[in-house]
């Protein structure tokens, strides 16, 4: 088994833990590093099966269409583009990525 990634999911999964350690480091945020990291770990293991079979975006997919929802909300809700504006635009490039490559095949 070799260990191929799709490069874009793994920035995005480090774009989300450093975001998260960010969170933590600035507001001491325990929230913000928990969900970082468990996010950040769930796009790494995402982009790893994506590296080994291009249509295997489950798991990609659904947690980048998850925190497009919940950062989107707290955007609306704060009018604040960082953090949540920024993760919330990321995530629906996730998305809109995936789901193209999964409505392309």
């Amino acid at each position: 088994m070799s260990l191929s990634l799709d490069l874009l999911a793994a920035a995005y999964a480090a774009t989300l833990a450093a975001g998260g350690i960010i969170g933590y480091v600035k507001a001491e945020s325990v929230p913000s590093l928990a969900m970082g990291l468990a996010c950040g770990t769930l796009m790494l293991y995402g982009a790893f099966q994506m590296g080994q079979d291009p249509k295997n975006v489950t798991l990609s997919l659904v947690t980048s269409a998850v925190l497009t929802g919940v950062m989107g909300y707290r955007f609306s809700n704060s009018g604040k583009f960082m953090p949540a504006g920024l993760v919330g635009a990321l995530s629906l490039l996730m998305v809109l990525r995936l789901a193209y490559r999964v409505m392309s095949d």
